[in-house]
């Protein structure tokens, strides 16, 4: 059974940049809301002992037609939101961590490079969606954007950090300017615990 993981700061935490009635929101409703629906899901294909969210959505295909769909909706907002959520804590945010760096320069050519990628990214979905930077099995870091609450790890890809643009991640405070709110998360971003998120992966 899932639970909803703790914020660890207050939801005022992430002002100026994101308000604490969104975060409030967000977490409590939205967050929470994909963490009931897939127990939901789960006790009634009898799979409540399933607790590795990161296999559930590497083998979809493995469960019934009928709830394919729903899986995909809840257990990618699930992870998707825990991720978002741990990458805005506040902390030293400018510490990038030395490997990920240079990463970082040899896949994009500098940090500046793979902000205005994950910007440009998020601002060509249409609608719902996510703009990710991930890890490749084959090709190393990239950005890409996934539709809805599509999880980078249906393609086996490893997920570093997602800039949410679903409406209820802004809305009440930059209305229908998404650019403005990505780059007031792009400011937000906790780049150390990106980092630490990188080193878990990159293994």
């Amino acid at each position: 059974m899932f639970k909803l993981p703790e914020l660890g700061y207050d939801y005022d935490a992430i002002e100026p940049y994101i308000d604490a009635k969104t975060m409030e929101i967000h977490h409590s409703k939205h967050h929470n809301g994909f963490v009931m629906n897939l127990n939901s899901i789960l006790e009634k294909m009898d799979k409540i002992h399933l607790t590795d969210v990161s296999n559930i959505l590497k083998n979809i295909h493995d469960f019934p037609e009928e709830f394919q769909t729903l899986i995909r909706n809840n257990a990618g907002g699930y992870s998707n939101h825990t991720l978002y959520f741990r990458t805005l804590r506040p902390g030293n945010k400018d510490n990038l961590f030395e490997k990920f760096k240079d990463d970082i320069n040899a896949a994009f050519g500098g940090l500046d490079v793979l902000k205005a990628n994950l910007k440009d990214t998020a601002m060509k979905i249409f609608g719902s969606g996510w703009a990710w930077l991930v890890l490749c099995p084959d090709s190393g870091l990239k950005v890409i954007s996934m539709p809805n609450q599509d999880s980078p790890l249906m393609k086996s890809y490893k997920p570093i950090l997602g800039i949410d643009v679903w409406e209820h991640a802004y809305y009440l405070k930059y209305q229908n300017r998404r650019i403005e709110y990505v780059d007031a998360f792009l400011k937000a971003l906790n780049w150390e615990e990106v980092s630490k998120i990188y080193n878990e992966v990159d293994n």
